[in-house]
């Protein structure tokens, strides 16, 4: 591909990664120091990791059904968004500084049930720079995860856990709990964001209103919609957009994939509220079909990971400039100029023998 002759559009030209790479082989024999092949990304990354750094990013909910429905260090994944113009979702309340996006930054809200932290946290997010607002539904408590429980797999019961520091550097919190925390160190985790009571949909409208005081009106999403029920009664309580996810299968062992319900809730509230897809994404196809679907954006999760696992930022950069090259490069091929107007759902064909058949029906074939 010629450089310096690239069609002009909206987007960089992501695809000159590719070429990027292959000069570094050809001219300099300097070849990627891991594959961004996705199952054996997922495969390598248990060589770098130990068991509690690789089952945490990797357990899924029960036997993992939910997780293969999905397949048809955050602040360096914060910095290369920034670097690569990505927005950024992100639930810590410190992020700010060097690579930070320009496109809008999520907070990615864990609530717990004391309305008064709940508001100190929302206030700190939108003091250290973010301007969307996304409820998490599906996490009031940690999924069944065999493997995590295999080997007590729960950092923040562990000394020093940096999965503590929002709680330990709330001011609320810690006036109000601090001392009870010296006792128990899961205090923060237990009672503010896994605390097993789930919140009902009474409670969305005070949260939207006290996050539209504290940011002067800015949006508000929910996380973890998949019925096209909740998808309207999310846009009737007033909420800007929802994140369709299963929450990558980690929660709830036989939920349907997103992408299988996608459809049904972009024609219920596409065309009134913004529609993220979360959950599988691992190549441009994916992202190419959920747009295609309906999506206006997509979310990626594990591929920062498993790319940091290996490289730091440096990984974490590779794996995500292949993965933006990839969509790139397939749009070039397939002959789609925009992906905001020219891939619609006419750019699919189901095909029910497509699907890879699954390891124990190999025997059968």
């Amino acid at each position: 591909m010629d450089p310096t002759n690239k069609p002009k559009g909206p987007s960089p030209h992501y695809s000159l990664y590719q070429r990027e790479v292959f000069k570094n082989g050809g001219e300099k024999g300097v070849l990627p120091s891991f594959s961004v092949h996705a199952e054996e990304l997922s495969n390598s990354v248990k060589t770098k990791l130990n068991d509690r750094g690789y089952f945490y990013v990797n357990s899924n909910a029960g036997l993992g059904w939910t997780d293969r429905a999905n397949s048809q260090g955050e602040l360096v994944p914060a910095k290369i968004a920034g670097e690569l113009g990505l927005p950024v979702p992100y639930d810590d309340t410190g992020i700010h500084g060097e690579g930070a996006s320009k496109a809008p930054r999520f907070f990615q809200l864990y609530m717990g049930h004391d309305d008064e932290v709940t508001i100190s946290l929302l206030e700190r997010a939108w003091k250290s720079g973010f301007d969307v607002c996304m409820l998490t539904l599906d996490t009031w408590q940690l999924g069944w995860r065999p493997t995590d429980i295999n080997i007590a797999n729960y950092t923040f019961y562990y000394p020093g856990s940096v999965g503590n520091e929002i709680g330990e550097s709330d001011p609320v919190f810690m006036r109000k709990y601090g001392d009870e925390l010296k006792k128990d160190s899961g205090k923060w985790i237990d009672s503010s964001v896994w605390h097993g009571k789930a919140h009902t949909w009474e409670k969305i409208p005070w949260v939207i209103k006290e996050w539209k005081r504290i940011s002067n009106g800015r949006p508000f999403l929910l996380k973890g919609i998949q019925s096209v029920d909740d998808a309207r009664k999310a846009l009737e309580l007033g909420c800007e957009g929802i994140v369709v996810s299963n929450h990558a299968g980690r929660q709830v062992d036989g939920a349907v994939g997103s992408l299988e319900v996608l459809p049904d809730i972009v024609d219920a509230v596409g065309d009134k509220m913004k529609i993220i897809f979360d959950s599988g994404i691992r190549t441009g196809a994916d992202i190419f079909k959920a747009i295609a679907l309906g999506a206006h954006a997509v979310q990626v999760g594990r591929l920062y990971v498993w790319g940091m696992s290996h490289e730091g930022e440096s990984g974490c950069r590779h794996v995500m400039k292949s993965l933006l090259a990839d969509l790139d490069i397939l749009m070039t091929v397939a002959g789609y100029q925009s992906i905001t107007s020219d891939v619609t759902r006419k750019a699919l064909r189901y095909n029910p023998h497509g699907t890879f058949p699954a390891p124990q029906e190999h025997a059968k074939l």
